[in-house]
């Protein structure tokens, strides 16, 4: 029987593959390269096994192996696979090999992978540096990877070879700092969007700024067999191709994934109209600036630019147009009009976005007279990569029956796990905000229920602080304590000072 590999084992090896390229290329480019090889490896190991099934079920009956193989998954020829990828490992052209191999896998499985590879070029000399620096990366690359094996019957299951692409996810977002926060939200924070909005069995959910797919994979986890379906935009094309990959590791393989600038150009269309969704979750990139610009026109690079709302044909900006300089209601503002009725929403944001006046108050004064806001919570400073900015969640429903907004402060200390480099959320800070809000309860000093009057009475400010009395009261200072501690000191000193002079005198100064 062949020995079970673990997930520590592949993880191992993935961050070895990892010291390839570190202090050549940057982490938030070199992750490209390790990442679709992972996957290579998996689809190739797992065909393999396949073929060796179906060679030992028909006895060697070509024809009826070849049929039984075209109902895979993904179809392989040998090419493609990563074992004729690493026979080559020393060849002159192994960039230009490995990117015909890539090709050709998409070729042969156009249904799932066209277009998957196209951002990723092994033989870039701008990225990976002259032929013969990049051939000496791109053998040790393949060495790497040839001492996993990741057939299905030694992994044991896809979730491992999942959560090993999300591992390496992870790390590459700690190590690229602030470029990590562009495509990968820390888990636990995930975890917390994820249940909050409740996704049920065959709801459509969405994110549409998906970075690298980890966010709705966590909320499609929170369904029995993944039973919903998956829909999200990423503008960065190297981004995109990771999401897809990551789908496909998790078993989603009908996640409709799309390339482009949301905002922009929306994909997810119906009949020309914004598709509706029942669940909704994003962390899009805080205050993203000239974010108006794909409406200005080919060429247009006015920072000062500002957009009309009527050159949206979607009409989503009709409630304001946010400053050119801050996107963030640019986002929830599409987000609001994708989001079906009776669904439920939940995003990051900064802040800002809570007591910022000018158009984002108004913004924020009209989605709140329309009751779509439902609760507000702050999060501990640091959990996010790259980024020490303040950040709250704020959720929202469409059809909401109560009128009340429940606000959570949930940054103080006791509310997370204090980290070296980043904070962290822990399984019962989670539960506590979950449970918190399910209950739609006042805890004091720590959450609070408003109805629309206090609002309206703080100016439409959902600055927290305003809600949730977090004060501590000083313990109040005894100061005939005080008084008598200080006349001790002076006595103290009187006495030192008196000591040093008998002592300068000894010295004859």
């Amino acid at each position: 029987m062949t020995e079970q590999v673990t997930q520590q084992q592949i993880n191992s090896v993935l961050w070895q593959a990892a010291d390839t390229f570190r202090g050549k290329i940057d982490s938030s480019t070199y992750k490209d390269y390790i990442l679709t090889m992972l996957f290579i490896k998996y689809l190739s190991d797992a065909y393999k096994e396949r073929v060796e099934e179906y060679t030992k079920r028909y006895d060697g009956d070509e024809q009826r192996i070849k049929r039984a193989l075209s109902r895979e998954r993904f179809v392989l020829d040998e090419y493609s696979t990563f074992d004729y990828l690493y026979s080559k490992r020393n060849d002159t052209e192994i960039g230009e090999i490995i990117n015909k191999a890539l090709e050709r896998l998409e070729n042969e499985n156009t249904g799932k992978l066209r277009g998957v590879f196209r951002n990723i070029d092994f033989n870039s000399e701008a990225t990976l540096g002259r032929a013969k620096e990049r051939n000496a990366m791109l053998r040790s690359l393949l060495e790497d990877f040839n001492k996993l094996t990741l057939k299905p019957s030694v992994v044991g299951s896809e979730d491992i070879i999942g959560d090993a692409y999300q591992y390496m996810i992870e790390q590459f977002a700690s190590d690229a700092g602030k470029k990590g926060g562009e495509f990968y939200t820390p888990t636990m924070a995930s975890e917390l969007l994820a249940r909050l909005v409740k996704p049920k069995e065959n709801d459509r959910i969405y994110d549409p700024t998906c970075g690298s797919g980890s966010l709705l994979i966590r909320v499609a986890n929170q369904v029995p067999n993944k039973k919903v379906a998956v829909y999200g935009q990423e503008r960065n094309g190297a981004t995109h191709s990771l999401a897809l990959m990551n789908m496909y590791l998790h078993g989603i393989d009908d996640a409709k994934i799309e390339w482009g600038d949301t905002l922009a150009n929306p994909l997810h269309l119906e009949d020309g109209k914004l598709m509706k969704f029942q669940a909704i979750v994003a962390n899009p990139p805080f205050s993203l600036d000239k974010w108006a610009m794909g409406f200005a026109g080919e060429g247009n690079n006015d920072s000062k630019f500002k957009m009309e709302s009527s050159l949206d044909p979607h009409r989503r900006f009709d409630w304001g147009v946010p400053p050119g300089s801050k996107g963030d209601y640019a986002f929830v503002q599409h987000m609001l009009y994708s989001l079906a009725e009776n669904g439920s929403m939940a995003t990051i944001l900064p802040n800002g976005v809570l007591f910022r006046g000018a158009s984002e108050g108004k913004i924020r004064k009209q989605i709140i007279e329309m009751n779509l806001l439902d609760c507000v919570i702050g999060l501990p400073a640091g959990l996010f990569f790259g980024t020490g900015i303040p950040a709250c969640i704020m959720v929202f429903k469409k059809g909401r029956k109560r009128k009340d907004v429940l606000f959570i402060d949930a940054s103080g200390e006791e509310n997370y796990e204090k980290g070296k480099n980043q904070n962290k959320l822990r399984e019962e800070d989670i539960e506590k905000i979950i449970k918190t809000y399910e209950k739609f309860e006042v805890i004091e000093k720590y959450s609070y229920v408003a109805n629309i009057d206090e609002i309206k009475d703080n100016d439409f400010n959902l600055n927290i602080p305003r809600y949730v009395d977090t004060f501590e009261e000083e313990e109040q200072v005894n100061m005939e304590q005080v008084k008598e501690k200080i006349i001790d000191i002076k006595q103290e000193l009187q006495e030192i000072e008196s000591q040093m002079e008998k002592y300068l005198k000894e010295l004859g100064l």
